[in-house]
């Protein structure tokens, strides 16, 4: 991709010198691509999507569905089409199991696009993560996956920790009923109770639709 805050600055240079005619027409010219196409347009953006552990387990017929799961990876993959469609960073995570540990088509990474395999809940840890986010220079993360109460809160809290503004998308989250003692906790509660302990504190929280809708107003 073009870097254009270079090219501004050779402009600012070549345009002050007698050795360099017509440099005024090439760079407007330049300027005029930086403006319409896509690739031009999205340099310096700072944001990335991070999908946590949308993988085959999850869904049904898995060893560990959750409730939504479907609907919860529909929407992964529409946020996944339009960050690739403006070419925006999107970081693959996946939880390491043997059985079902694919991720799963909805969102199944292209050639190129980073894919990290972890071992704990917090994807930052014992993987590439966050090397990668500073190689980048990302400055916002847009986040969605499974389970909401487990790697997505956490997810949500490292990244909030280490400086990212943070975009939490709830209806591409899923979880599933918890027990504690004789308490059985159903998922729309464990997944809203985490959705409202994360917002604002650490994350703007937002629906698919909403984001799709307004995307230049909450992706920097």
């Amino acid at each position: 991709m073009p870097d254009c805050h270079q090219f501004f600055k050779l402009q600012s240079e070549a345009t002050t010198k007698p050795d360099f005619p017509g440099m005024r027409g090439v760079f407007s010219v330049f300027l005029s691509l930086c403006l319409t196409l896509p690739g031009f347009l999205l340099y310096g953006q700072k944001s990335a999507l991070l999908l946590v552990d949308i993988q085959d387990f999850y869904f049904p017929g898995g060893s560990m569905q959750l409730e939504n799961a479907d609907l919860a990876g529909m929407n992964a993959g529409l946020l996944l089409d339009h960050f690739r469609e403006r070419g925006l960073k999107v970081y693959h995570i996946r939880h390491r199991v043997e059985s079902g540990g694919d991720i799963h088509r909805y969102v199944n990474p292209l050639p190129g696009e980073a894919v990290f395999s972890k071992d704990e809940v917090n994807p930052f840890l014992g993987t590439g993560l966050t090397a990668a986010i500073r190689s980048d220079s990302i400055k916002q993360l847009v986040i969605c996956g499974m389970q909401t109460h487990l790697c997505v809160e956490a997810a949500v809290r490292a990244a909030h920790d280490q400086g990212l503004s943070c975009l939490l998308v709830q209806d591409a989250c899923a979880t599933r009923a918890v027990q504690y003692e004789e308490h059985i906790i159903p998922a729309k509660n464990v997944h809203f109770s985490t959705v409202k302990t994360l917002q604002d504190h650490y994350a703007t929280v937002v629906s698919t639709q909403e984001l799709l809708r307004k995307f230049n107003r909450y992706v920097k």
